[in-house]
């Protein structure tokens, strides 16, 4: 392996292993905290993390980062390193390791990361590159084939789990909670339905006003919160909060506000929460009336629209592995370019003292002497040393560091590969 590419190491939970307790309880809640404490450990870091996966990209070596995350406690993640690292980021952005496969919302995820850590001082040179080209493949690959035509997001999915459990939204009341990203999402996908009301709440109200304009519905304050449920078919929650922002005993008193006049038993009530940290307090599905789901319950929606997608995946993933071979063979040039400025850097070194021994030798030389010995000495130098160049970029663009720096190393003996000196008799 190049150590260009062996320099990535990638670990984390996701959907694919976790459920939402276990993604929950590895999360990081103070960003900036952990990027901090990373910062002293790697030459860089960014942190992933989003509804359904959280993943630390670091600069370094695989080793490093699992005792780095064992110390924070975390545990039960995967570990992956060098070519399978950057494959696992390709394949992330082009929407293949989605819940949902196809969803174009990971590649603005993964350069809000980047912009997280350039605020953090953690964002290194190297891995915003290998981001910058994870998001180049996610754009080619949904330029090339058709694996988001008819993809839903995870805010969509909620709507499409939600008129599954329902029947139908035509004529329904739905709130939703939260007006980031994910709301967005989830508005835009109940804007399509013939809804008799759509509500929006959100802690800060001129946020929910915003969004609610958008899609021609009502902005509510989070103090009417319950009364709007109260209301509601369907409610849909995905706030950033960090803490449940619908609580157990408050959702009961307003089920018993919707309980039938001859049954006693309340209006059922569709509550979807897809946010992460959860937005519902532990033990809200118990409630009467109740039907409680979760982001692990999306799981059935991607499997559905999955099946019809199945080609295209498979051709993203051809295009994932041709643009990966292209990546890995521009890391292997870059190192071969830097063995080989190495030793040009040394050999100059080495001619520049050899050329003015000859000339103190020399004596009182005029201009004309002068330019002939350093024309000679230059030359020599690049003749001597075309084979060895061309031999250590083969090394290096086939991946094998290791000769490519063995044969440097031999040709200058080990001697440090510094800056020339500067000589005033000379003429460069």
């Amino acid at each position: 392996m190049n150590k260009h590419s062996s320099r990535i190491a990638i670990a984390g939970v996701s959907h694919h292993t976790a459920n939402v307790m276990a993604l929950e309880s590895f999360r990081f809640p103070d960003e900036p905290a952990f990027l901090a404490a990373a910062k002293k450990r790697f030459g860089g870091v960014l942190l992933l993390q989003t509804c359904n996966r959280v993943e630390i990209i670091i600069e370094g070596d695989a080793h490093s980062l699992r005792d780095f995350l064992e110390s924070q406690l975390r545990s039960d993640f995967f570990l992956l390193e060098g070519r399978e690292a950057l494959h696992h980021l390709f394949s992330l952005a082009a929407g293949i390791e989605s819940m949902i496969v196809g969803e174009d919302q990971i590649i603005g995820q993964l350069k809000k990361a980047v912009a997280d850590g350039e605020v953090a001082g953690t964002a290194s040179p190297f891995l915003t590159l290998c981001i910058n080209k994870a998001v180049h493949v996610g754009v080619g690959v949904r330029q090339n084939t058709r694996i988001n035509r008819g993809a839903v997001s995870v805010g969509s999915a909620a709507v499409l789990l939600a008129e599954a459990e329902i029947g139908t939204l035509e004529g329904r009341h739905i709130l939703v909670v939260g007006s980031g990203e994910m709301g967005l999402l989830v508005a835009q996908a109940l804007a399509a339905k013939q809804l008799t009301a759509m509500y929006v709440a959100n802690r800060t109200f001129g946020r929910a006003v915003k969004l609610a304009e958008k899609i021609g519905g009502k902005a509510v304050r989070m103090n009417e919160l319950y009364h709007y449920i109260t209301l509601s078919d369907v409610v849909i929650s995905c706030t950033s909060a960090p803490h449940p922002v619908i609580h157990k005993e408050a959702l009961k008193e307003a089920m018993q506000a919707r309980c039938w006049p001859v049954e006693g038993h309340p209006r059922p009530l569709i509550l979807i929460d897809i946010a992460q940290p959860r937005d519902v307090e532990e033990g809200a599905g118990t409630i009467d009336g109740v039907r409680l789901f979760t982001i692990d319950d999306l799981r059935q929606v991607n499997e559905q629209t999955m099946s019809t997608r199945k080609v295209e995946a498979e051709r993203a993933a051809t295009y994932v592995s041709e643009e990966l071979d292209l990546f890995i063979r521009q890391l292997h040039r870059k190192s071969a370019d830097d063995c080989i400025a190495a030793l040009h850097s040394w050999a100059e070194a080495v001619r520049l003292r050899e050329r003015n021994k000859a000339l103190a030798r020399l004596g009182d030389t005029d201009e004309r002497t002068t330019e002939i010995i350093d024309d000679l000495s230059r030359v020599l130098t690049k003749k001597i040393l075309t084979d060895a160049t061309a031999s250590i970029r083969a090394c290096a663009e086939e991946g094998d560091h290791n000769s490519a720096e063995a044969l440097v190393h031999a040709l200058t003996r080990g001697m440090p590969t510094t800056e020339p000196p500067k000589n005033e008799g000379s003429t460069e």
